[in-house]
């Protein structure tokens, strides 16, 4: 079996050794959850809560042990890491509470003497889970597919095993059963296998859109079901009677969030040309102010990307941008510094062509989009192969509200705000983003089986 380390992306040094599983290794987990599904469906929801509201309490009670195990992993600053955990105490309490009603048995007239709808769960269903929010991504499918009765099967991404193993302890913990959450630690090629597996019943994945081809091909061969979170290049439509402070303030925060990695991140700010000038001074200043620095300092707003490779490639997007006729406004350069950093970074007169404009910038780096008028921007906004979350910041409610309603494409819209996840939500995408919902009623239902009943 081979290993691998996990890295430090503030210093570049080896943090921990992990050892590959073999396929056998790996099967043993994938019965261990099939079994555990057998228990586990029979239990009513009031005896499934139990022990997520016992992992709530744990969550907000590690909360700041494990706001230091993702700066170690991935980089993620101490404060962010320890609104991570808090908000994965929300979902799993929020599911331990609503599961009940969003799972109860639904009548319907059918003029059969009775008709109705029965949720039952679908079995293990393989996570396969990103390294931006290690916990977050996690319990924000575990949640709801635990209370509908599944078990899960979690293969993390390398850089973040470490956060992999302490979720693993922390479900024994909080009293769930042994098999409810098996961790596999396995190269791609056994992961394939997994999902190939007869006991596994369906697959989430949040990742890049290759890896969601990938995952969807295999997962549709053997006829699983598939939910997909993938990437985005969120448009943020700033018109010309917004409150440009407000807008910028927005704009800066989503971008900065997590050091720039995340998909829901504000990365095309599209602003019509009237107010262009002034938005650019305003996002100036906030970019400028953020704190670059050592994760585990809590003054620190933006830490270093997680990995080097991840660095290489925002680079030479942000470099062929330039090339191509984008303007650098902050930012750009490579910093002389230890740990895989790249300064918040604005490009302005970015257009279609521009990697900066067509792929996912993944980093504190944003592109200014100039717009002719609402329809232009709208055009622009849509111009994408992308489509999960969009904001547009306007005086005007009603006009916000036809344009996020009727014309922008994505799996959801923010207005005056930037986007973000809600447990009482449904969150997901369209196009290459992905498709599926987490969250919310419509989450819970994903991975569950719809049985219609009739008696005549």
């Amino acid at each position: 079996m081979t290993s691998f380390n996990t890295v430090n992306p503030y210093n570049g040094k080896p943090l921990s050794s992990y050892a590959y599983m073999d396929k056998e290794a790996a099967e043993r987990e994938v019965k261990r959850a099939a079994r555990a599904f057998e228990d586990w469906r029979t239990l009513d929801i009031k005896n499934r809560a139990m022990p997520l509201k016992t992992c709530a309490r744990l969550l907000k009670d590690r909360a700041g042990e494990y706001a230091v195990l993702m700066a170690q992993e991935m980089g993620k600053p101490v404060g962010q890491g320890l609104a991570e955990a808090e908000k994965c105490a929300w979902v799993c309490d929020y599911f331990a509470d609503n599961a009940a009603a969003f799972l109860n048995d639904h009548p319907v007239d059918t003029g059969a003497s009775k008709s109705y709808i029965a949720i039952e769960p679908l079995g293990p269903v393989l996570a396969i889970m990103p390294w931006n929010f290690p916990f977050w991504q996690f319990f924000r499918f575990a949640a709801p597919a635990l209370m509908a009765g599944n078990t899960v099967v979690l293969k993390h991404a390398p850089g973040t095993t470490g956060c992999g193993v302490a979720i693993k302890q922390l479900i024994r913990d909080a009293g769930f059963p042994d098999g409810a959450l098996s961790l596999v630690i396995v190269t791609n090629t056994i992961a394939a296998e997994i999902i190939r597996h007869p006991a596994i019943r369906g697959v989430t994945l949040t990742g890049s859109t290759r890896a969601g081809r990938s995952v969807a091909a295999i997962a549709g061969q053997a006829l699983k079901k598939t939910v997909l979170e993938l990437g985005g290049s969120d448009p943020y439509i700033v018109l010309a009677d917004a409150d440009v402070a407000q807008a910028a303030d927005r704009c800066v925060k989503s971008r900065l969030i997590n050091s720039g990695q995340s998909c829901i991140a504000a990365k095309r700010w599209i602003v019509e040309q009237a107010i262009a000038d002034e938005f650019e001074s305003a996002v100036l200043d906030g970019m400028n102010a953020a704190i670059t620095g050592d994760p585990m300092d809590e003054k620190t707003t933006v830490g270093p990307l997680a990995r080097k490779d991840l660095r290489t490639k925002l680079h030479a997007q942000v470099t062929a941008s330039i090339r191509a006729g984008a303007k650098v406004l902050a930012g750009g350069r490579l910093p002389r510094r230890s740990g895989f950093f790249y300064p918040p970074t604005v490009l302005t007169r970015v257009k279609k062509g521009m990697p900066a404009f067509d792929e996912e910038l993944f980093g504190p780096a944003a592109a200014i989009v100039r717009a002719s008028n609402e329809k232009h921007a709208i055009q622009l906004a849509n111009d994408s192969h992308y489509g999960l979350g969009a904001a547009i910041f306007t005086a005007d409610i009603k006009r916000a509200e036809r344009i996020a309603r009727e014309d922008i494409r994505a799996g959801c819209v923010f207005i005056n705000d930037f986007v973000k996840s809600d447990p009482r939500l449904p969150f997901g995408g369209i196009k290459d983003s992905g498709y599926g919902r987490e969250l919310g009623h419509h989450g819970i239902l994903e991975f569950v089986n719809v049985k219609t009943i009739s008696i005549a």
